[in-house]
This record gives structure tokens, C-alpha cells and sequence, in this order.
């Protein structure tokens, strides 16, 4: 399994098991983690804390240039939200765990230049499964339903 995508599934559990949706992210630069994050709307009563956001928020200001340069690698396909912050610092690779549980505007993302590369990860697929079958109501929340 790619390293990168081990560390936003560890951040995915600590979500989880901070009582939060399982949902991780870490951001790679010159192959080192440089932000991490998981989603934390319910810890912080957070109307925006998306994985994605999280770890962007966790990485700090950084050069466009490094943005450009750098890797987002997610558990879950990446929402609007969060596709639109990619569009914004100009990352140009994306890197999903699995976009069977929920599919964020991919092609929207690639069409804007992005390169995604979609993994089928098994381990992500169950993280998910298994709470949205147990949160029903968070996991909507999460989605905007």
C-alpha cells in the first residue's frame, strides 16, 4: 500500500475515534507529509472541517508554487468544497482512496487540469461502510442531505 495513503487512513481512524466521520487526508510535498487532517464537523461543531480542509489548514500558508507541486491524497473522492479549495491553491494531483461511497465533481476536477488517481482500497470502503451504517444522520449531514 502507498505510504501516503496508510498516513490519511491513520488520520481517518483518528477521526473516528475522536467520535468524529472517518475520513482522512494528508497533503505531500517533495515526498514528505506536510499538513494532515481529518474531518472534525462534529468535534468542532465545524460547518466546513472536511478532511481535505483540515489538512490544508494543518499545512499552513504555503507558496503557489508548492501547491503546484504538491500531492492531496484523500480516503473519499473529495467533495465541492473541497475540489474547489484544490482549484484554488492549483494542486494538480489528487490522490483518492475510493469513490464508490460517495463521488465527488471528478470530472469537473479533471477537466480543470487535476490528475486523479483513484484507488479501490478495501480498508477505506469498510471505514466508511461500517459508519454510515451506524450514522446514518451524521453521514447526510456531512453530505449536505
Amino acid at each position: 500500500m502507498d505510504k501516503f495513503l496508510q498516513a490519511a487512513i491513520e488520520e481517518a481512524k483518528k477521526g473516528l475515534n475522536n467520535g468524529g466521520i472517518p475520513i482522512g487526508s494528508v497533503l505531500v510535498l517533495d515526498g514528505h507529509i506536510v499538513g494532515r487532517g481529518h474531518n472534525q464537523r462534529i468535534q468542532k461543531d465545524s460547518s466546513v472541517l472536511h478532511a481535505e480542509m483540515d489538512c490544508l489548514e494543518n499545512a499552513g500558508r504555503l507558496k503557489a508554487s508548492d501547491y503546484r507541486r504538491a500531492t492531496l491524497y484523500s480516503t473519499l473522492s473529495p467533495c465541492d468544497m473541497c475540489s474547489g479549495a484544490i482549484l484554488l491553491y492549483g494542486v494538480k494531483k489528487v490522490v483518492v482512496g475510493e469513490n464508490k461511497t460517495f463521488c465527488g465533481p471528478e470530472e469537473y476536477l479533471r477537466s480543470r487540469g487535476v490528475e486523479l488517481v483513484i484507488h479501490d482500497d478495501h480498508e477505506c470502503r469498510q471505514i466508511m461502510a461500517s459508519f454510515i451504517q451506524k450514522n446514518p444522520e451524521l453521514w447526510n449531514e456531512d453530505i449536505g442531505e
